[in-house]
């Protein structure tokens, strides 16, 4: 346990990895970092520098790269395809530009379903968190609705609220505010920075908004495959 306390949340050793069409495409080369807990960092640099393709690896959902990785302190090498959804459910949170919330189901189902997946808390323990979070995300008198009733600021925080239901390490973005008008980018941003700040939550964003990027903590500069800054 006390290696976790002070194990860095996510660390990528020498994460390297190519694509074959035919010939070899080295997208990432020799990519190296740590997130601290509590962090809020945000990734940056142009179309086709390699940030999702290093979001995907980081998010255990490509497993064909070379280097280490490691969450929470454990080393995620060799893991297999159950243990990897696992790890997965129980401590990312995934944040995407599009809400991918389920129009069949209720507000309130909707934050609650990753908890039923991971099966550690009570429909009624779930329903209790859910409603502390949206309550949190200004939007527990949506919790009853279904998502297309909603905003699309409101849908994006509804997404943030389930990403955490699980108490998980560190929450993904990919571009969360990227379909977002900049009032409620800006409200986005806020519930990050509150979750960095209040609840110690470690936070990894790839944006191209460089507003976004800038009030962020750290700001991790990719170009060509590697981290420049």
């Amino acid at each position: 346990m006390e290696k976790n306390q002070t194990a860095p949340v996510l660390q990528a050793k020498g994460i390297c990895k190519s694509f074959f069409d035919p010939v070899e495409n080295k997208v990432l080369k020799d990519v190296t970092f740590q997130i601290e807990k509590g962090s809020f960092c945000s990734v940056v640099g142009k179309s086709g520098c390699g940030k999702s393709t290093l979001l995907y690896i980081l998010s255990t959902m490509d497993t064909e790269f070379e280097g280490e990785l490691f969450l929470d302190g454990r080393s995620l090498r060799g893991l297999n395809s159950i243990e990897l959804a696992k790890v997965r459910n129980e401590k990312i949170g995934f944040v995407f530009q599009f809400h991918y919330l389920l129009d069949e189901f209720t507000v309130l189902k909707n934050v609650i379903l990753p908890g039923i997946k991971l099966g550690k808390l009570s429909k009624e323990e779930l329903e209790n968190e859910a409603m502390n979070l949206l309550k949190i995300m200004d939007v527990s008198e949506q919790a009853l609705k279904k998502p297309n009733q909603l905003s699309g600021g409101q849908k994006q925080r509804i997404a943030i609220a389930r990403a955490l239901i699980n108490k998980p390490v560190i929450i993904m973005g990919d571009e969360p505010t990227g379909n977002l008008d900049k009032k409620n980018s800006g409200i986005v941003f806020d519930i990050f920075k509150e979750l960095s700040q209040d609840k110690k939550q470690s936070l990894l964003i790839v944006t191209h908004d460089d507003d976004f990027a800038q009030r962020t903590d750290r700001i991790i500069e990719m170009e060509d495959g590697k981290i420049i800054s």
